[in-house]
């Protein structure tokens, strides 16, 4: 057994948390005084605690057996309205017997791994929900998705599931992508095309995405609002997350400035997630 471990300023607690979000292994401690915290990552192989060293820097010990205690359990399984159902299990048996409990579900299965979006975390959840809705309202149209800072992969695979048109994805992180690609073969949810791209530089195509998903941090939206605006298909569906309660009012008004709005916001412990489109198409709506 291997332990990556790393020191970080405490102000930074709330984007470890969600760039290891789903992971089990994870231990985040706050150092005396409140200014620092010591991650660790508790590893099975070296070879996987050196891909996260060579990725986020930081220090790789072994431990003796003694000094690892019980596993912490796996998270559960994540039902998503009557629709969908997501799992970290990756075994084939045990993704049938899964499958046989809820057969009105759709089983989508993602192992914790160093990326971001295992359908656990509030942001991703949220977002699966909403994405549910807009699938719901859409159905027997073949509507086009565009996954923005894609993680896993799981919002773009979820989309698939639910009924969607091709898709697209895409993440700055190369082992990110490397990530979606396993996902999407294990989930056989073909018609994704997925790319590594910074989402500040992208060059959406013209036509547009009927519905558009981006689940990123505060400070990465309101830098993208101008592209994301351009993204965004006329009469398009909006699913935006990532974003602490406490900076919500900034990235909102940053988005009005862009010709986008909201009219569906959930809040879910720190975390905000908004339904919404072009301000043009919902003053019309209304």
């Amino acid at each position: 057994m291997f332990v990556w471990s790393k020191l970080s300023g405490a102000k930074w607690m709330d984007a470890w948390e969600e760039r290891f979000a789903g992971n089990p292994n994870l231990v985040i401690e706050i150092i005396k005084g409140g200014k620092s915290i010591r991650l660790r990552l508790f590893c099975e192989t070296k070879k996987a605690a050196e891909a996260v060293a060579e990725q986020f820097g930081g220090s790789i010990s072994k431990l003796a057996h003694a000094e690892w205690s019980k596993p912490v359990a796996p998270p559960r399984p994540v039902k998503v309205r009557d629709v969908l159902l997501l799992t970290p299990e990756s075994r084939p048996a045990a993704l049938a017997l899964m499958q046989q409990a809820h057969p009105k579900r759709q089983l989508i299965t993602i192992p914790p791994e160093m990326a971001f979006g295992t359908g656990d975390h509030a942001t991703t959840s949220t977002c699966l929900r909403l994405l549910v809705d807009v699938a719901k309202a859409r159905r027997a149209t073949n509507w086009s998705v565009a996954d923005l800072g894609t993680g896993t992969g799981v919002l773009a695979i979820a989309a698939r599931k639910l009924g969607s048109g091709p898709a697209y994805a895409c993440d700055f992180d190369p082992f990110a992508v490397e990530v979606v690609k396993r996902n999407i073969a294990r989930n056989g949810a073909s018609g994704i095309e997925v790319k590594e791209q910074d989402v500040l530089q992208w060059k959406p195509r013209k036509a547009g995405y009927d519905v558009v998903l981006a689940n990123l941090f505060s400070t990465v939206l309101i830098q993208a609002w101008p592209v994301i605006a351009k993204a965004l298909a006329a009469g398009g569906d909006l699913i935006v997350s990532g974003i602490l309660a406490s900076q919500a009012w900034d990235v909102f008004t940053a988005a009005a400035g862009h010709g986008l709005g909201f009219t569906q916001v959930v809040r879910k412990g720190k975390w905000v997630t908004a339904r919404g489109g072009h301000l043009t198409d919902l003053i019309a709506a209304e």
